[in-house]
């Protein structure tokens, strides 16, 4: 695919990013249906919408390319090319009017041999569009990755001055193995936080809000774009496939400076470890 090919594609995304990102903006504050909820959870039927809005514009400029969605899926997952997406990452916030919410779209290509992390596809793409504060992430793989136009990096800070991100995923399995990850952590780091979007979290790290950002169970259409424009940007999208659970991961994304700092204080994130 030549870098020409590449750039209509992340501008497709970034159409897409951004008529989802106008739904989302102008519902923030309006009354919500809810289509499923559970003690840590929700499901819009916004969700849906902007699922639907964003397959449309995709699969019209490019039906050859499937799309795997959080919320449904459209042609063969497993094909050269897929989209992943997830229409509104941080859910929970939208529901309650916190403008802390976004739209992920990347797009994925089949790799010849898995790679290191064991998977067989590699984002190529990444957008990622907050439509609360106007805010565009962009990356293709090989190039640097932008914010609003503008090129982006980590920051380089140690452990002793880091803003973590630590996440915590919906079932009490998962949250009660990160607890000590926290408890420890918030000692030796500038300060904890968690703010309910694993894309943004991502997309902070690149942009060197944030040093690093840890969870112990988080979708693949929360990561995909966000991990690649972190790469792209400097630093370092550790993750592992969690051996049960369809598009699962362990993610520790860092500025690729702490990760080990991390390890040595905490144990390493066990893909396995939260199922016990």
């Amino acid at each position: 695919m030549t870098v020409s090919e590449k750039k209509n594609l992340l501008a497709v995304a970034v159409k897409a990013a951004h008529a989802a990102g106008d739904i989302m903006r102008r519902n923030r504050l309006a009354s919500k249906k809810i289509n499923e909820a559970n003690q840590r959870d929700i499901k819009l039927e916004l969700d849906v919408r902007c699922q639907r809005k964003i397959e449309s514009m995709l699969t019209k400029a490019h039906p050859e390319i499937a799309v795997l969605g959080e919320e449904e899926n459209a042609g063969d997952v497993e094909s050269e090319l897929r989209w992943v997406v997830d229409p509104i990452d941080g859910t929970v916030n939208f529901t309650y009017g916190i403008p802390h919410a976004c739209v992920s779209i990347a797009l994925q290509q089949r790799l010849a041999k898995r790679n290191k992390y064991g998977e067989n596809y590699e984002t190529i793409i990444g957008a990622v569009y907050d439509p609360f504060v106007e805010e565009l992430w962009t990356a293709i793989r090989g190039q640097a990755a932008k914010l609003n136009g503008k090129r982006i990096h980590v920051n380089d800070g140690p452990l002793k001055e880091a803003m973590l991100s630590i996440g915590f995923a919906k079932d009490k399995k998962t949250m009660d193995y990160m607890i000590p990850y926290f408890n420890k952590l918030a000692l030796k780091i500038r300060k904890p936080r968690m703010m309910g979007s694993a894309t943004l979290a991502l997309t902070y790290v690149a942009c060197g809000r944030f040093h690093g950002y840890i969870e112990s169970k988080v979708r693949l259409w929360d990561i995909a774009a966000g991990g690649v424009i972190l790469e792209c940007a400097g630093g370092e999208f550790w993750r592992m496939p969690r051996r049960k659970g369809e598009y699962a991961y362990v993610v520790v994304a860092t500025n690729g400076k702490i990760r080990k700092q991390i390890e040595r204080l905490c144990g390493p994130l066990d893909p396995d470890g939260a199922l016990k």
